[in-house]
């Protein structure tokens, strides 16, 4: 088919269409998206929101079907920091005064640590003991039997008081500074604190002597005896210059003065108050002329206690069959330090000195309980007023089944009470056998038992002779009260590792550790606390 291509005329052509508008611009308006993220349109980023959930507690029990929605509890970040979580690999830290003191998670500034030997609990106490110091606090090792915190408290330049039969002297009529201190409280315009400081050094005194001739005796003395010493001592206060000692109170007593033959109801009968004073003069003749306890007391201090720095009793020499010599020195020393702390808060409530705080260390506490008579009962007590007299305290003891095998049923049931009491309890590796004891006085799961348990294993068998750690040295488990437990792995500085070297004399001379090109100079009596 062809086709005819017409030539229109230009006359005749359809008229041309207007031209359009461009439309105008229009402003993006973004809104935001309710319930999302970002912006609505092209490049807004928005995105749905995950709405939060809530945060509920539980017990590994009552949450383990949840899993993986589940985790542990965070660590406390205040304190000493004593390693790191187990499980998390967080810091941990811990110390019983600035859990008291500061983050108040505890009741009151105590912990009690058990755990078998070799796992690191005295080495746990020392990193506490080195991170208060750094933080003001003065740790009062008063009586170290073993002689473990000595290198520490001389490399940071406390103060190393060594006890023991030809080593040093503690004078247990010594009033230290007590008297000094009520003086100058006197002249500050406050004789009511200083008649404190005074009666509070005349009390332990007199509680020092009858607790001598408790352990001497094997029974304490009786109500006219402990009358006599109360008005003797009160004599020397009065008559004697200078600090007396034990022998100046036995010659006193011998003399009979009327205020002694007074309260000794003679009646003017001198043959009669020799009659009543025979038995104490024999038992003091003993304490002077170095009878079962030597003449530990029967001298004048040879090393006084400074109150502005880290002390440490050493006593490790006073042999472990001596057991009456060491539960005597050991009441001296705790009577000795906390008079010490006495009169350093009353210079503080008087305004005169800054206010201090201590960090008392009780080691190898089984061995002190067992020591004599009386030690469970003074124990007791700075349990019950550590956070009245301003001290934190920290109790150290291999297994709840030697706090339970003292002699006498009272003395079984107050050692137990130290554990219920305890602001927080600290376990390492423990057999089995322990878990029913431990649970009486600590809330574990069945978990934990079997923690505790598997840290007690010792190391595998190497015949090569290597050194390889037993699984549970450095762990521990924090509890408090019911809370889960907060297991935690301590790992210690080069600095650290010769410090908390325990086995010394298992080690040949040439390796010794060099403590003296480490530690800090001692400090002067003129240098500030």
């Amino acid at each position: 088919m062809a086709r005819m291509l017409l030539q229109k005329n230009p006359s005749q052509a359809e008229p041309a269409e207007p031209k359009r508008k461009k439309p105008k611009k229009v402003p993006l308006i973004r809104e935001k998206v309710p319930g999302a993220r970002g912006w609505r349109g092209r490049g807004g980023g928005a995105a749905a929101l995950i709405p939060t959930v809530r945060e509920y507690r539980g017990t590994t029990v009552q949450v383990c079907g949840l899993w993986p929605f589940s985790s542990g509890t965070s660590s406390p970040m205040i304190g000493v920091p004593i390693g790191r979580h187990e499980e998390t690999q967080a810091t941990v830290c811990c110390d019983p005064i600035s859990w008291f003191q500061r983050a108040q998670l505890i009741s009151n500034p105590s912990a009690f640590v058990l755990g078998k030997p070799g796992l690191g609990k005295s080495t746990l106490v020392r990193r506490m003991m080195l991170g208060l110091a750094g933080q003001g606090t003065n740790p009062l090792v008063l009586g170290d039997l073993k002689g473990e915190h000595v290198d520490l408290v001389a490399a940071a330049g406390g103060q190393v008081i060594p006890l023991g039969r030809g080593r040093g002297y503690l004078n247990i009529l010594d009033p230290g500074q007590a008297i000094e201190v009520a003086q100058l409280l006197e002249d500050k315009g406050q004789p009511d604190a200083a008649a404190r400081v005074r009666a509070d050094a005349h009390g332990r005194r007199l509680n020092m002597v009858v607790a001598l001739i408790t352990i001497s005796r094997n029974q304490p003395p009786t109500d006219q005896e402990q009358t006599i010493l109360d008005r003797a001592l009160r004599w020397l206060d009065e008559h004697f210059e200078g600090i007396p000692v034990l022998g100046d109170l036995l010659k006193v007593i011998q003399n009979g003065p009327d205020e002694l033959q007074q309260v000794a109801l003679n009646r003017g009968d001198w043959a009669l108050y020799q009659q009543e004073t025979r038995a104490l003069e024999a038992t003091l003749l003993g304490l002077t002329g170095g009878g079962k306890l030597g003449e530990i007391f029967s001298r004048h201090t040879t090393n006084p206690m400074r109150r502005d720095r880290a002390v440490v009793f050493d006593v490790s020499s006073i042999d472990e069959t001596e057991t009456d010599l060491q539960a005597a020195v050991l009441l001296a020393c705790w009577s000795y330090g906390f008079g010490t702390v006495n009169v350093a808060h009353a210079l503080a409530d008087a305004g005169i000195e800054p206010r201090r705080h201590y960090f008392v260390v009780l080691d190898e506490l089984w061995r002190a309980l067992r020591a004599g008579k009386g030690m469970v009962d003074r124990v007791d007590a700075l349990t019950r007023l550590n956070r009245s007299v301003g001290v934190g305290q920290v109790m150290i003891s291999h297994t709840m089944s030697d706090l339970l095998a003292l002699p006498a049923a009272e003395d079984r049931m107050k050692a137990q009470g130290f554990v219920e009491r305890s602001g927080m309890v600290i376990c390492g590796g423990l057999p089995a056998s322990e878990m029913l004891l431990l649970t009486k006085a600590v809330p574990l799961s069945r978990q934990e038992q079997q923690k505790l348990v598997s840290w007690q294993d010792p190391p595998a068998w190497d015949s090569r002779g290597v050194d390889v750690d037993p699984p549970g040295r450095g762990k521990f488990l924090i509890k408090v009260g019911g809370r889960p437990g907060i297991p935690v792995h301590i790992g210690l500085t080069k600095v650290e590792a010769k410090l908390n070297d325990t086995n010394k004399r298992w080690h040949d001379t040439t390796d010794a550790p060099l403590l003296a090109d480490m530690a800090m100079p001692a400090a002067t009596a003129g240098e500030p606390a």
